[in-house]
């Protein structure tokens, strides 16, 4: 099979995890605590892959500077184009409570959030093919892992603020989509760059996941396990530090 057709798929599946989560969410009731909780243990998981996979590996291939410059340059266009969708009604995409407002006009907006949460993930799957030794593993868990709360957490928003069941499905499946394609086309697009485009590459997609973790996932997480969130966050960091050292072995 073409790497670049692998790097498709294990992005898709990745995404399905969105699919997943909003299946749980749309047919069954489960607490907003309940949650809150599992969001605060994927923020831990994501915050240790990108840790553990993606800054290290964007280390070791192009040097400190390419990776500072990407994470921050990451960081800083995910807070700009989340500020830019956050205005439009896409502020409290991940909020399982009340808070996701229930105008028509929101809903392209969450939707573009949704695909600017998912994209640096889906990259970083694609991007982590092109050292030769197979898929990471890590990253792959990490991400699915992260991706059922997303999607737990977003459709029991929806549902509450009346979308239909052919919207969230439509969303979360078009989403996984986009997810195969961004892996496919991380693949294509830095196949053959230098060591340090792809290590700057690594460490944008490392800057935007944890921006969003900040500014979407933390804050969810926070809202109903309060006191409880910090050690749950810890617990899916070490839950995916401990598969970076079985996998990464």
């Amino acid at each position: 099979m073409p790497l670049a057709v692998e790097a498709g798929l294990w992005g898709l599946l990745s995404g399905s995890a969105l699919v997943l989560g909003a299946a749980v969410a749309w047919w069954s009731r489960i607490p907003v605590r309940i949650i809150a909780a599992i969001m605060a243990f994927g923020s831990g998981v994501l915050i240790s892959a990108l840790s553990f996979e993606l800054m290290d590996e964007a280390l070791r291939r192009g040097g400190f500077a390419a990776t500072a410059a990407g994470f921050i340059a990451g960081a800083a266009a995910y807070t700009a184009a989340n500020v830019a969708i956050s205005r439009r009604g896409a502020k409290h995409r991940k909020r399982s409570g009340d808070q996701q407002p229930e105008d028509a006009g929101s809903g392209l907006a969450i939707a573009v959030g949704a695909l600017l949460d998912g994209i640096p993930e889906s990259t970083v799957i694609g991007v982590s093919l092109l050292a030769g030794q197979g898929v990471s593993l890590v990253a792959v868990i990490a991400i699915f892992l992260s991706n059922v709360p997303e999607g737990l957490s977003s459709a029991a928003g929806m549902k509450k603020a009346g979308r239909s069941a052919l919207y969230v499905f439509g969303v979360w499946t078009a989403i996984a989509v986009v997810s195969g394609l961004a892996s496919l086309v991380g693949y294509l697009a830095f196949d053959g760059a230098s060591p340090a485009i792809v290590a700057a590459t690594e460490a944008v997609a490392a800057g935007a996941i944890l921006a969003m973790i900040a500014d979407t996932m933390i804050p969810e997480a926070f809202a109903a396990t309060h006191d409880y969130s910090g050690f749950i966050t810890v617990s899916g960091f070490l839950a995916a530090f401990a598969l970076s050292k079985v996998f990464g072995a």
